[in-house]
């Protein structure tokens, strides 16, 4: 069986040829690609028979990524991680370095510092962010554990991370909205 460096390094390669991976997060079983890349995240929307119009998040290792992809961090928005008992996506205003399509209409994108060992380490070596959508076909329940994971889906994607397939799935992240004046709208608890 391999190691957690091995599925890291293995990932990293799919990543940088714009592949898709699948793979565990601190919330539910997560679809992934680089999230600077425009090519990869059309994938992840064909995949998921999903118009680009819905939102996908992308997960960052800590708070030194988050600033890089963030034009302006509301203060608030350290409170709210620093306090927060689950893990909890932010959409904030103005992203930067990220792919377009990722994007909102209204100029808006979810970050999530991620909290699972696995998913931190393999972006913190990757050096970039990672989308991160549920590994469902948009309109079908999210799978509450590897095994519930559709054909399509894991035939669907260029790698799948065997790590933790046995866990349960932990409920998906709360979202919380952001303005620049720290505004706060929770979107989801």
């Amino acid at each position: 069986m391999k190691d957690q460096k091995e599925y890291i390094l293995e990932c990293i390669q799919i990543l940088k040829r714009g592949g898709l991976i699948l793979y565990p997060t601190d919330t539910v079983w997560g679809i992934g690609c680089d999230a600077t890349n425009a090519e990869a995240i059309d994938k992840i929307y064909a995949l998921k028979n999903q118009p680009n119009t819905k939102s996908l998040i992308c997960l960052v290792p800590d708070f030194k990524m988050l600033n890089q992809y963030v034009e302006d961090i509301p203060e608030v928005a350290y409170d709210i991680l620093k306090y927060a008992d689950k893990p909890t996506t932010i959409i904030y205003q103005n992203p930067i370095r990220i792919s377009t399509n990722l994007i909102a209409d209204d100029d808006t994108l979810g970050i999530r510092v991620v909290d699972d060992i696995f998913a931190k380490e393999l972006i913190r070596k990757y050096k970039r962010p990672i989308v991160s959508t549920s590994a469902n076909i948009s309109g079908q329940p999210t799978p509450a554990n590897f095994f519930e994971i559709s054909p399509e889906i894991l035939n669907g994607v260029d790698y799948v991370v065997n790590l933790y397939q046995s866990t349960k799935n932990k409920k998906p992240s709360t979202i919380i909205k952001l303005d620049l004046d720290g505004k706060v709208e929770v979107i989801r608890k």
